[in-house]
């Protein structure tokens, strides 16, 4: 009987962050990836680098074939199909550090601006923002989707509730892209953690970056727009 509670226990506390994920669809974080494509399309070609095509082209030329290639992330991923998903991310990523810095240059130079496009615009910013770094929690935490699926994946980079509170989750229960997204929301709202915590310092370094862009898109750019707009 001791035997027994005692191996009921190991499990309950490997459950909360111990056991591999299963096999995890791509299509969310895809889908993730065209919303940023779209959002940056529309921006005010004031406010993107280049041709307002060619970071969105690069994009869906990494992002089709990988699709294709890796529709599910399982534990058999190759190093190349990673390397990809990283590589995708940073362009992502490129295109909207770039955006957030023209807008902001743009505002510093005393450039003339419309109050309800440049409002728009920093919506625009602050959504791929948390797309962004949405991406990149889930691409990297724990080695990423792949090494997840895993016996041997490494400790967690992120402290989700259902680790801490596993009788509060389903058994087995693994954080998915759509955790990691609402992890990027809330740090990106609050400027701070909420309700998941960085455990490592890539994780928390990330998560500061993050609360700095959103701050500086929310408050210099927003304070910008009202005034134009007042």
């Amino acid at each position: 009987m001791v035997a027994a509670s005692t191996q009921g226990e190991r499990d309950t506390d490997r459950c909360a962050w111990g056991y591999p994920s299963r096999p995890e669809s791509r299509v969310p974080a895809s889908a993730a990836v065209l919303a940023a494509v779209l959002l940056y399309v529309t921006l005010p070609d004031r406010y993107t680098l280049g041709p307002v095509w060619l970071f969105p082209a690069l994009e869906l030329a990494m992002l089709v074939p990988l699709a294709i290639a890796v529709p599910v992330r399982h534990a058999r991923e190759t190093t190349a199909h990673r390397v990809a998903s990283i590589a995708l991310i940073a362009v992502v990523n490129l295109a909207n550090v770039a955006s957030l810095v023209l807008l902001v240059k743009s505002l510093l130079g005393g450039a003339p601006a419309v109050g309800t496009p440049l409002t728009f615009a920093a919506m625009q910013i602050w959504i791929t923002n948390v797309i962004v770094f949405g991406l990149w929690y889930w691409e990297l935490d724990r080695g990423g989707p792949s090494a997840r699926c895993k016996e041997d994946h490494r400790e967690p980079d992120f402290l989700f509730p259902q680790m801490t509170t596993p009788a509060a989750a389903p058994l087995y229960w693994t954080p998915h892209f759509v955790d990691y997204l609402y992890v990027a929301f809330t740090n990106a709202t609050a400027f701070s953690p909420t309700d998941t915590m960085p455990m490592t310092p890539w994780a928390k370094i990330l998560m500061t970056v993050q609360s700095i862009t959103s701050l500086l898109t929310v408050v210099l750019v927003a304070a910008r727009a009202v005034n134009i707009l007042s």
